[in-house]
């Protein structure tokens, strides 16, 4: 086929692998999604995508179609040869189709704050993966958004886009600079706040769950600082057995959204 991008020095390539890096990210205002499901979750949510990424000879022929009606419609498309394409690809078997998006983490006035609202607030949290993990699950679950607290994982990371599936295009995703400013900001829009520790006395069975809520985690194994933990307006639990320290915390996150999201629960 001809017109095909075959050099890696191309700048739509260089450009993509630029973005692999955090602080390019950030400069640019920028991240690369890979995969048909995520890249389509994006276009149909709106986003600002500066540019599709192709490889037609791996691309099967529905996904194709999308693209031509999204070119069509005025969306830059760049087309690569599948071997450049597997190159640059962070991920195995690539599929042929990749997303150079717009877009930057908006502070805490983005979230619109409902009275059956769940958000889940992570503090400090280190691992991408876990992070887009829990923004699937609260897509699943019916979060109303993801906070994050602090220095925190990027949801632009590479791991965390994969993790979220296209959910990152459907979960409001805000950044609070520390914990003062996501309890002044609870307080304002009178949001209760649960926080977790397996020091905590009550089992997150046993709770209520008065809603607008924010479920407050901290990050992988260090948890959450006591003065913040004290903080919340309550602090849960999830009761382990067996030899296990801790949970994941997409797990935990999983298990306290879909504890919180019970209607019988309503405090």
């Amino acid at each position: 086929m001809t017109g095909l991008i075959s050099s890696a020095a191309n700048p739509v390539v260089k450009r993509m692998r630029l973005l692999g890096d955090r602080k390019h990210r950030r400069r640019e205002g920028a991240f690369v999604v890979e995969g048909i499901q995520p890249v389509w979750q994006a276009v149909e949510a709106g986003a600002d995508v500066e540019v599709l990424v192709v490889a037609p000879d791996l691309l099967g022929s529905p996904a194709a179609g999308m693209v031509a009606a999204q070119e069509a419609a005025g969306v830059r498309v760049a087309r690569l040869t599948g071997e450049l394409f597997a190159r640059v690809s962070a991920r195995d078997g690539p599929s042929g189709l990749a997303a150079i998006v717009r877009g930057r983490v908006p502070g805490l006035a983005s979230l619109p704050v409902t009275p059956g609202a769940v958000f889940v607030a992570l503090h400090e949290i280190g691992n991408p993966g876990n992070l887009g993990t829990i923004i699937r699950t609260a897509d699943a679950a019916g979060g109303a958004g993801v906070v994050l607290i602090g220095a925190a994982a990027d949801p632009f990371d590479p791991a965390a886009v994969k993790a979220s599936m296209g959910a990152l295009f459907a979960v409001p995703v805000a950044r609070a600079a520390d914990p003062a400013e996501f309890f002044a900001w609870a307080a304002g829009s009178a949001v209760t706040v649960i926080t977790t520790s397996a020091k905590a006395r009550a089992s997150f069975w046993e709770a209520g769950y008065p809603r607008p809520l924010a479920l407050l985690l901290g990050a992988e194994g260090a948890g959450l600082p006591d003065d913040v933990l004290a903080a919340g307006d309550l602090q849960v639990r999830i009761p382990m057995t067996g030899t296990a320290e801790s949970l994941n915390l997409a797990v935990a996150a999983g298990l306290l959204l879909y504890q919180a999201r019970r209607p019988d629960l309503l405090a």
